[in-house]
C-alpha cells in the first residue's frame, strides 16, 4: 500500500440523538482514508460505528463537522446478506439495478457487465437467473459485493461483512475482498468488532469508544504497541498479546519461548484468521 490522494476526509464530526435529554453519539470524529487503503474501524456495539457510516453515505444529515468525498458513488456492503437482497427479484435484475438507475447502458451492456462481475466475485454466469433464496450465505454476500461494485465506486464501506457467516465462509469472503481491492485499487472502510479479521485486512486502524476515536495508527503499531487503555482492554479480551502487557507475555513479531522453552510466535498465532 502506497499513500495516495484522500478518498475520504472526516473532520470534527459530532452527532446527537434524542429530544430534551440528548445523547451524543459521535464526538469530534476526525480521520482520512487514502486511495487504495483499507482502513479498519473497531469498537463495541453501540459505540457509533453505524451512525458514522450513515453520515458518510449521506443518509444522516443532522451532524456537525465536515465530510469530504474524493470519489463518486461510495457504496456499502451490509452485515446480513440474507436481508440485503430483494427476495422477489433474480440476481441479474438486482445487479443491473444500479446501472439502470445511473442510465446510459443498453440492456446488452448491462447483461455483459453483470456476467463480468459474477465472474469477478467467483460465481458462474447462470447465477443471474437464480433467486436469493437459492443461494448460500456466502454466495449471497458475493452478490452483495458485486452489486456494490457495479458502478466502479472509489470507496467501499464494508460494515461487518462476514460476521453473519460461518468461519470457513468468512475466510473465503475476506480473501475475495483482498483480491478485489488489489485488482481495482479500492479504498475500503472496513468496520468490525473482530480484531483478528481487522488485523488481516487493514493497513491502518481506528479504535472507537463511545463515539470518539481514542487511538489510530498503522495496524502493527496499534496491535503490538497500543497506547490507549481501551485498546489494550480490547486486545486482552480477544486474547491478543501486545508488547509489555501486565502478565509479562511480550511475544510479538520476533516470537518468544513458551513454558517448555520452545520458540514460538504466539502473537502471530493469536492473530491468525484461520
Amino acid at each position: 500500500y502506497e499513500v495516495g490522494r484522500s478518498i475520504l476526509e472526516v473532520k470534527n464530526v459530532s452527532n446527537c440523538y434524542g429530544g430534551r435529554e440528548k445523547k451524543q453519539v459521535l464526538r469530534n470524529v476526525t480521520f482520512s482514508l487514502e486511495e487504495g487503503e483499507v482502513l479498519g474501524l473497531v469498537g463495541e456495539s453501540g459505540c457509533g460505528k453505524t451512525t458514522l457510516c450513515k453520515a458518510i453515505l449521506g443518509f444522516l444529515k443532522d451532524y456537525e463537522g465536515e465530510i469530504i468525498h474524493g470519489s463518486q458513488n461510495p457504496q456499502m456492503v451490509f452485515q446480513d446478506p440474507y436481508s440485503s437482497l430483494n427476495p422477489a427479484r433474480k440476481i441479474g435484475w438486482i445487479m443491473e439495478e444500479p446501472l439502470k438507475n445511473k442510465g446510459g447502458f443498453s440492456p446488452q451492456e448491462r447483461k455483459r457487465k453483470v456476467e463480468e462481475m459474477l465472474c469477478l466475485v467467483g460465481l458462474d454466469g447462470d447465477f443471474a437467473d437464480r433467486y436469493p433464496n437459492q443461494l448460500s450465505g456466502g454466495q449471497r454476500q458475493r452478490i452483495c459485493i458485486g452489486a456494490a461494485l457495479m458502478l466502479e465506486p472509489g470507496l467501499l464501506i464494508a460494515d461487518e461483512p462476514v460476521s453473519a457467516l460461518d468461519v470457513t465462509i468468512q475466510a473465503q469472503i475476506l480473501e475475495l475482498l483482498k483480491n478485489l481491492q488489489k485488482k481495482k485499487n479500492l479504498s475500503i472502510f472496513f468496520i468490525s468488532h473482530d480484531l483478528r479479521v481487522v488485523y488481516n485486512m487493514c493497513n491502518r486502524v481506528l479504535i472507537m469508544k463511545e463515539g470518539a476515536i481514542v487511538e489510530s495508527g498503522g495496524t502493527q503499531e496499534i496491535y503490538f504497541r497500543p497506547e490507549s487503555p481501551y485498546t489494550r482492554q480490547l486486545l486482552d479480551a480477544a486474547g491478543i498479546f501486545w508488547e509489555g502487557e501486565p502478565n509479562g507475555r511480550k511475544r510479538k513479531e520476533t516470537g518468544g519461548k513458551n513454558e517448555k522453552g520452545e520458540h514460538q510466535d504466539k502473537t502471530a498465532h493469536s492473530l491468525s484468521s484461520d
